[in-house]
């Protein structure tokens, strides 16, 4: 119970910073946790962007159905992000936001997201792979536990997202080369029924695993010596309803690796194998002798 609650403690936490506060009219703000990290998360800032974008679009059932993002410069996390929106267009059927993350009186982010109106048409999707069920996949803390001495307080940290890996983390995986993992996520609690909520966690949760697909075709992960990663872009297509606090499938591939830069893609399935998410996103990879 007390794991349960600690959980849900951080999932109400990440809710809280993804609550953005308004200073002026298309002008908001954001904040960054108190962690000891030397750049903002970058799924913090596609979410809080999208966060912001949302709250300029009127509440006329409209849903974003595609961002396409660009990651500028590093962010600071000691002090707060302002995120200011520029109303594109509104039509009958989709509206087009675009937002600019701004610190030290630079743009760090920029962001493009579009929204539609629900509408009834064709339908279907590629079927999800077939995968061991999440509750049979240890946990960050299981799967971890080898390495708890080295992480020090970072083992112990309530997380927000219940990530678990079908093929193995990608520490684990570096002696057996590959192009794809899977990973089993969700919330690690319980969501109000906010569906613009639901879409923001999981904006947030599709650049924690994305990139560290692009080196396992390589046999190195972001925490080798001498291997600098960093995502450059990423663009999301919102394609059916899904729970952010379900088990949501993210299936991973990288079809290409060059120029120092590696391209991942990645699709989301709900439990039940509804294709809800598609992800493509290109990284830095540079190794340094």
């Amino acid at each position: 119970m007390v794991h349960n609650e600690e959980m849900q403690t951080a999932l109400d936490d990440l809710i809280r910073l993804l609550d953005l506060e308004a200073i002026e009219v298309n002008v908001f703000r954001g904040v960054s946790p108190q962690e000891n990290r030397q750049r903002v998360f970058g799924g913090q800032v596609a979410g809080q962007a999208l966060v912001a974008a949302t709250r300029t679009v009127d509440d006329n059932g409209r849903h974003v159905h595609s961002l396409h993002a660009y990651f500028l410069r590093p962010g600071d996390p000691t002090v707060p992000i302002l995120y200011l929106v520029d109303r594109i267009r509104d039509g009958r059927s989709f509206s087009t936001r675009r937002v600019v993350a701004i610190q030290h009186g630079q743009a760090i982010f920029n962001l493009q997201a579009s929204f539609q109106v629900i509408e009834e048409g064709l339908n279907h999707n590629d079927p999800m792979p077939d995968v061991p069920a999440p509750e049979s996949l240890p946990d960050f803390r299981t799967r971890m536990a080898p390495y708890k001495e080295v992480m020090g307080d970072w083992y112990d940290r309530p997380r927000p997202i219940d990530v678990r890996h079908v093929d193995g983390g990608p520490m684990e995986r570096k002696s057996n080369p590959s192009s794809f993992q899977r990973v089993w996520l969700r919330a690690d609690g319980t969501l109000p029924d906010n569906y613009v909520l639901h879409q923001c966690i999981v904006t947030y949760a599709s650049d924690m695993t994305l990139l560290d697909t692009v080196a396992l075709p390589h046999g190195i992960s972001w925490d080798d010596k001498g291997v600098q990663m960093a995502s450059l872009d990423h663009a999301m297509w919102f394609h059916r309803p899904f729970r952010a606090d379900g088990w949501l499938l993210y299936d991973q591939h990288t079809p290409s690796t060059s120029n120092a830069r590696g391209l991942a893609t990645g699709s989301i399935y709900t439990a039940d194998g509804q294709l809800a998410v598609t992800v493509v996103q290109e990284g830095l990879l540079r190794v340094h002798q």
